[in-house]
């Protein structure tokens, strides 16, 4: 059975950093995409960062270029997201999803999340004083 599960969010300060974690099961990860996405409330979800399958590739969009990194353990199964110099505008529910399409690359990180069809539930990140 496939399945991804988040973790790693909270409460932070302007400024601040958080590491999430998205745990995949019944796949192997690096084998396929996996794309970092957020929704903030009352907002459409957006695609934040993708990790192309085999080499690695990473990718981000503009509103967290230079901020957030992602990252591969194979080992462990896991797709990492660093973030840093978090902004109030940071806040929203993150989770991880891949299309489940082995070998392929990242496409367009607007198109993100749809056609994505597999999904964790999230882990909250608020940025707030």
């Amino acid at each position: 059975q496939v399945r991804l599960v988040e973790s790693g969010g909270g409460l932070v300060q302007p400024g601040g950093s958080l590491r999430l974690s998205c745990v995949a099961s019944g796949f192997t990860l690096d084998h396929y995409i996996i794309v970092w996405s957020r929704q903030a409330p009352g907002k459409e979800p957006e695609g934040v960062s993708c990790i192309s399958s085999l080499d690695g590739t990473t990718y981000y969009s503009d509103s967290v270029m230079g901020r957030f990194t992602i990252s591969r353990d194979n080992a462990e199964n896991t797709v990492y997201l660093q973030m840093s110099s978090l902004k109030p505008e940071d806040t929203a529910l993150y989770f991880c999803a891949t299309d489940l399409s082995f070998g392929s690359p990242c496409g367009t990180m607007s198109y993100y999340p749809s056609g994505l069809d597999y999904r964790g539930k999230g882990t909250l990140v608020t940025v707030s004083t």
